[in-house]
């Protein structure tokens, strides 16, 4: 995992420039406005920790309503791209730190928002995740997971898979450098599976090119 994870960082960190070139496809505009419609709604009012937040882009719309957000990241370089936008200092801060093993610090959040992360959170992970975030929410908290749909076409190929299951495509940026990429594309029963032991009233949207998967933390009442 430390080597996939490792990968997966240098491979964010040289992409930070040009990131948000993928929101310009234009077979996407219509989820992306149905999404940047929805998305605010849910956390209105709250206190969230946004994780893998990179450049922001997600972050601008969660801002419109949620009561503050602490925004993290691995890699300085993708932050340094958030950092250069403006924001209401009193309510967004950014700083790095490992999805993995969220500082206690940052205390307790009444929700959470994950965007384009989990489908690069290795398999066998998935459950360290979970637990590292549960331990920063409160009761209740609401939590929203956003990422891919696989499109042919639209997508990059998968190039190839390993023993565990997980997926890889093989991504080219601008400088012609090529990088293997863990990319997985759960179906929603799986999702369910992963998720069920950490909250309930769980939704699941399919969109076109995306999926959007929220539930409240905690057994059901």
């Amino acid at each position: 995992m430390r080597s996939t994870d490792a990968s997966l960082k240098s491979y964010y960190a040289a992409r930070a420039r040009e990131y948000e070139q993928i929101y310009a496809k234009p077979e996407r505009q219509a989820d992306l406005r149905r999404l940047e419609a929805m998305l605010p709604p849910l956390f209105a009012g709250r206190r969230l920790l946004e994780v893998a937040c990179g450049t922001g882009y997600w972050t601008r719309f969660l801002a419109e309503e949620a009561a503050g957000i602490v925004a993290i990241d691995a890699n300085a370089e993708t932050l340094a791209v958030a950092a250069e936008k403006p924001w209401p200092a009193d309510r967004v801060s950014f700083r790095v730190a490992d999805a993995y093993a969220l500082p206690d610090e940052l205390a307790l959040f009444d929700a959470a928002f994950a965007g384009f992360w989990w489908s690069h959170v290795p398999r066998r992970e998935r459950s360290r995740f979970l637990d590292a975030l549960d331990r920063r929410l409160l009761p209740g908290a609401r939590v929203a997971l956003l990422d891919n749909l696989f499109v042919a076409g639209s997508s990059t190929p998968v190039a190839h898979r390993d023993a565990d299951g997980n997926t890889y495509q093989l991504r080219r940026l601008s400088d012609g450098s090529e990088h293997t990429v863990l990319k997985n594309f759960p179906t929603e029963e799986e999702l369910r599976a992963d998720i069920s032991a950490f909250g309930h009233n769980i939704r699941y949207v399919a969109f076109r090119h995306y999926w959007l998967f929220s539930y409240e933390k905690g057994l059901a009442p």
